[in-house]
This record gives structure tokens, C-alpha cells and sequence, in this order.
């Protein structure tokens, strides 16, 4: 951001993605956190009339708290872009990348970070035959939230229906029994590791219903492992040229030791509701709520 004081935020949420629910959750809080700061904010439901409405709200800063594709994918980015207006989170490349999860693994194992096994296929390929060996995960490759997932375990009969409105192209991913952790970094500096406990799979109710899941923070691990997420969560941000929030999601399967723990994804833009685990983590290290919208809002640029 330049020297000039930002008074007005406009924060965007909603849109049409399959994550709209988070996202019109997220935004209120932010936005609250944000008139609690100080700051004038206005709020715009995404649409196809986006660029006229953000316009009217004259914003010095835009706050995209918007979960998906369309806001998520870099397409909102790149409209902000073109306004020359600066905007939280990652840029248009970064968000592009980090929401396809398959072309992620791939800048993983570029910088030398382990990941879980998966491939892309076809509907029909997936439907009545086992695409990969089981235990194994179909999952849309470029939507987050858990948004339809099916686990498939060892003994299961192949997927026979898969809902419609999922794409032509699905991964497949080895499934990795064990801890669901996660690492948030704000500023390229990670924060903590949270084990996340459920009695299930983290599936979407998991994650934003009350009482869906239960977060140990900080996790308790072996201090190899605490470590290892730690510092893969860094380079994750690092190597795919993320800015501002980012959240690294890992699987460890305790009995495999450090070999056992693999990166899932990295979210350029994790959820801001009650029960979120970026600002939980945030506030582990005494960083309220507001203190972190309002470091956003002051990180924010075009160019990201």
C-alpha cells in the first residue's frame, strides 16, 4: 500500500460459487472485525454487475473474503487488477495455481515437498472400477470446503453414482489414514499446528458446523513432525508465491514417522467464520481478530 490513509474497505462475499454459505459468513465477520478497527466498510455480494458495484462503493482497499471458484481462482483478482485496486490475499497467478490442487502437487514436488499420490480422471472412469487401489478419496480437483468428496475404503465396491453437478474430471487421491493437521502462515511466518479431531471424515458439516470437529491447538505431536509442518507450510507459501493468509492442509500417518506426513493443499483464502481455523490459530499467538483483518487491509496492494 502507498502512505496514503485507507478509510473506506469494501469486502467482497457470496458470489456463486459452491462455497457461498462460508463466504457470506466469512465476510460479515470480517467486515464487523473491520468497523470494529475503524475503518468505513461496505459490503457487495459478487456478481456479474461486480466491477459497477465496486465502483460506487469507491474503496481504498478491497477485502476479498469471497471462498472458490470466481473469487478464489484468480478471476476477481485479476478484475481488481485492472481496476488498480489493491486487494487482500494472494495474486492472480498464486490463486490461479493453489486452486488447482493437481498443478500444486506439482510445484510441491518441485521445491522437494512430499505429497499424497493422486491422478485426475474421468467420471466414467472413476464410476464402477477402482481408478487407483483402495483406501482412496474423489474429490473435485479445484473446489475446496470438502465439497464433494467420496471416501472409498479398502473392501468398498467401486463409486457407482456420483452427483451431477460435479465435473468431468475428478482426482483421485490416495487416502492417508492418521492426523488432519494444519499450519497457517500470515506474512511468509507460520503460526502454529492445529489437530484437527473428529469423529469422522473433515467433511463440511465437520468444518462449520458448532461442535463439528474439535481443534487442538497447538497439536500435539513429536517435535519432528510439529517442525516438518512448520516448515513445509513456509516453503508451500513460499514456492507458490502466495501473499498475505495462506493455510497448508497435511495428512501424517503417525506409523510411517516423517515419511507418514504429506501436503494435501494450500488455501490462498482459508475461512473467517466463528469456527475457522486461521483466526483460531492467529489468536493462539495473541493476535486478535481485528488486529489480523486490519494487518490484511494494510498489506493489501495490486501487483501481489
Amino acid at each position: 500500500m502507498s502512505s496514503k490513509a485507507i478509510t473506506r474497505v469494501t469486502v467482497l462475499n457470496g458470489g456463486p460459487s459452491v462455497e457461498r454459505e462460508v463466504s457470506l459468513v466469512s465476510g460479515n465477520e470480517i467486515a464487523s472485525a473491520l468497523r470494529g478497527e475503524g475503518y468505513i466498510v461496505s459490503i457487495i455480494d459478487a456478481d456479474e454487475n461486480l466491477a459497477p458495484k465496486i465502483t460506487a462503493s469507491n474503496p481504498d482497499v478491497v477485502f476479498n473474503a469471497l471462498h472458490g471458484r470466481w473469487g478464489e481462482d484468480g478471476c476477481v483478482q485479476g478484475l481488481l487488477e485492472w481496476m488498480q485496486i489493491p486487494y487482500t490475499h494472494s495474486g492472480v497467478y498464486s490463486s490461479a495455481l493453489a486452486m488447482d490442487k493437481e498443478k500444486t502437487k506439482d510445484v510441491y514436488r518441485a521445491a522437494g515437498l512430499p505429497v499424497a499420490a493422486s491422478m485426475l480422471v474421468s467420471k466414467s472412469e472413476i464410476l464402477n472400477s477402482h481408478p487407483m487401489p483402495a483406501p482412496y478419496v474423489v474429490k473435485p480437483y479445484n473446489e475446496g470446503s470438502s465439497v464433494g468428496v467420496y471416501i472409498v475404503n479398502s473392501g468398498d465396491k467401486p463409486i457407482s453414482t456420483i452427483k451431477e453437478e460435479l465435473p468431468d474430471t475428478l482426482m483421485v487421491e490416495e487416502f492417508i489414514p492418521g492426523y488432519e493437521l494444519t499450519v497457517t502462515v500470515l506474512d511468509g511466518n507460520a503460526l502454529t499446528v492445529t489437530n484437527i479431531i473428529t469423529d469422522g471424515w473433515y467433511d463440511f458439516d465437520a468444518k462449520y458446523e458448532n461442535g463439528g470437529s474439535h481443534h487442538e491447538i497447538p497439536a500435539n505431536l513429536p517435535k519432528e513432525i510439529f517442525d516438518a509442518c512448520i516448515d513445509y507450510a513456509e516453503r508451500a507459501h513460499e514456492c507458490l508465491n502466495c501473499r498475505g493468509l495462506s493455510r497448508t492442509d497435511f495428512r501424517w500417518d503417525e506409523n510411517l514417522g516423517l515419511s507418514g506426513l504429506k501436503l494435501l493443499e494450500t488455501n490462498t483464502q482459508p475461512g473467517m467464520t466463528p469456527t475457522s481455523l486461521a483466526p483460531e490459530q492467529a489468536a493462539y499467538k495473541g493476535i486478535s481478530f481485528g488486529q489480523m483483518v486490519r494487518w490484511m487491509v494494510e498489506d493489501a496492494s495490486c501487483n501481489r
